[in-house]
C-alpha cells in the first residue's frame, strides 16, 4: 500500500470512529508502531486528524475542547453523582496513608465525608486546604502561581514541590476521559501538576461522573491505564478492559 493511500485510509477510519488507538490502526493497516505514529504527526500537520496521547481523534467529532468552566459553574452539574463519587472516595482513606487531593469540584465534595483524622493530606486546592483545616485534618498546601478559574495552585514550584512527596494515593479530577488520549484537562500548567502528583502516587484515583467519558480536552495528564477511575454509571466494555472503573 502506497503511504498516501494508508494516510487517506487512516483519516477516514478515524472520522468513522471518532477516536482510535495506535494498535488498533497497526493492526487495520498491518503497520509498525513507528509508522502509524509518522502517518498521525504528518496527518496532524496537515489538520486532518488530532493526534493525542496513544492515538488520534476526529477533528470532526467536536469531542475535543480548551473550554474551561468556572468552579461555581462545574459545581452545579451532577450533583448527585459527585455526591455519591466522593463519599465512596473517601471511604478509601486509612490511618496510615499519605494522601494528595488534587483541585476541583468532585474532589473538594469529598472532603466533606473524610473522616480519618490520621492519615495526612496534601493539596494545591485553595478551597480544598480550608475545607481540610476546618475538619481538624492534618493539612499541608503546595506552594506556588494561584490560577483564579480553578482556585488551584499551579505552576514550576507546585510542581517541584510535588515531586519531593510520595503519596500513597491521590484523588484526582478530569475534564475527559478517552481510551486514546487518556485522561485530559484544557490547561497546560494544570495537567503538568496532575501528571507529576499521579507519578508520585502508589495508586490514583480519577473521580469522574459519567458525563466525562469520551470527552476529551487539549491536554493528557496520564494514560488511561495509569489511574483507576470511581464513577457513577458503568462506561462501555473498553474501558473496564483497560482500567479499574468502579461504579457507585
Amino acid at each position: 500500500m502506497l503511504t498516501q493511500e494508508r494516510r487517506d485510509l487512516i483519516v477516514s477510519y478515524v472520522n468513522d470512529n471518532n477516536a482510535v488507538t495506535v494498535a488498533e490502526l497497526m493492526e487495520k493497516f498491518d503497520a509498525s508502531a513507528a509508522t502509524i505514529r509518522r502517518d498521525l504527526s504528518v496527518l496532524h500537520d496537515e489538520k486532518k486528524i488530532l493526534k493525542v496521547f496513544g492515538g488520534a481523534t476526529s477533528v470532526m467529532s467536536g469531542d475535543v475542547t480548551t473550554f474551561e468552566p468556572s468552579v461555581s459553574a462545574k459545581a452545579s452539574l451532577n450533583k448527585e453523582e459527585k455526591d455519591a463519587i466522593s463519599k465512596y472516595a473517601a471511604s478509601l482513606i486509612y490511618d496510615e496513608d499519605f494522601v494528595y487531593i488534587d483541585s476541583g469540584t468532585t474532589t473538594l465534595e469529598m472532603i466533606k465525608y473524610i473522616e480519618n483524622n490520621k492519615a495526612k493530606y496534601i493539596t494545591n486546592g485553595i478551597v480544598h486546604a480550608k475545607k481540610l483545616l476546618e475538619k481538624g485534618l492534618n493539612t499541608m498546601i503546595i506552594g506556588g502561581r494561584c490560577k483564579a478559574s480553578t482556585e488551584a495552585i499551579i505552576g514550576p514550584d507546585c510542581i517541584e514541590g510535588i515531586s519531593k512527596y510520595h503519596f500513597t494515593k491521590a484523588f484526582m479530577g478530569t475534564n475527559g476521559i478517552s481510551i486514546p488520549a487518556g485522561f485530559t484537562t484544557p490547561d497546560v500548567d494544570e495537567a503538568l501538576v496532575k501528571q507529576e502528583a499521579v507519578k508520585h502516587a502508589y495508586i490514583s484515583y480519577v473521580l469522574a461522573d459519567h458525563t466525562k467519558f469520551g470527552q476529551v480536552s487539549s491536554v493528557t495528564f496520564a494514560d488511561i491505564t495509569s489511574c483507576c477511575i470511581i464513577t457513577d454509571k458503568e462506561p462501555s466494555k473498553n474501558y473496564s478492559s483497560k482500567t479499574i472503573v468502579k461504579i457507585v
